[in-house]
């Protein structure tokens, strides 16, 4: 549970965003913060995250110092290890460079707190946030609540296998759609299908208007 409660402000965009990993309602309070819950949300490495996590004694600091999101990690594929927890401040680097002086002791105290917890800390910037697998996410997102029916599911991976499992965003519309309006239909079924893992992309190349998938479970 949030240690903080995050005030509705006119300055900076606050709100919630709502993640399928945690049960509650995650507030942030700035866009980059949203587009990072983004990332963590769709990272099968990330067990859960949770916002406002701790609140940490700063000296000279009358409230301490709540860093913006704690991470925690699911265990290796091939291997028991796991991650340690990550505690992370999110913020734009003009912003860090401009008020340095401020952040030193907080930073200071959480890299302590952090190790003495066995996790670690870090500080997360736009240069890391805003990169093509976050717009491929937000792209993919505005599919989130199509349902394709089983029988569509099936028709688009029969025509994957018919094609050893690999295929393009076009080639693929081409063999299900015929005409402008099929298209219509099919183009929301495969990319909620990409969305759900159904079918595969890498979401670390940014989309382009022909985009390569393959069946989900076909090594690449």
């Amino acid at each position: 549970m949030a240690v903080r409660k995050i005030p509705k402000n006119y300055l900076f965009v606050t709100g919630g965003y709502s993640s399928r990993k945690n049960e509650e309602m995650d507030a942030f309070e700035s866009l980059l913060e949203k587009d990072y819950l983004l990332l963590l949300d769709f990272d099968d490495t990330v067990e859960a995250f949770e916002v406002q996590p701790v609140r940490i004694p700063v000296a000279g600091v009358p409230k301490g110092y709540v860093p913006d999101v704690l991470v925690r990690y699911r265990s290796g594929h091939h291997s028991d290890a796991v991650r340690k927890p990550l505690l992370v401040e999110v913020k734009h680097t003009d912003h860090l460079e401009r008020h340095a002086e401020k952040y030193a002791p907080k930073f200071a105290a959480a890299h302590q707190f952090a190790e003495d917890k066995g996790w670690e800390f870090a500080v997360v910037d736009q240069t890391q946030i805003r990169i093509p697998r976050l717009a491929n996410l937000k792209f993919l997102r505005e599919y989130r609540n199509v349902s394709p029916s089983a029988a569509d599911i099936q028709q688009v991976l029969g025509c994957m296998e018919r094609s050893a499992g690999e295929t393009s965003s076009h080639a693929l519309l081409d063999i299900l759609a015929p005409t402008d309006d099929e298209k219509l239909y099919w183009l929301p079924v495969i990319w909620s299908m990409v969305l759900t893992k159904h079918v595969a992309v890498d979401l670390d190349q940014p989309f382009t208007n022909d985009v390569p998938l393959w069946m989900a479970g076909v090594h690449k």
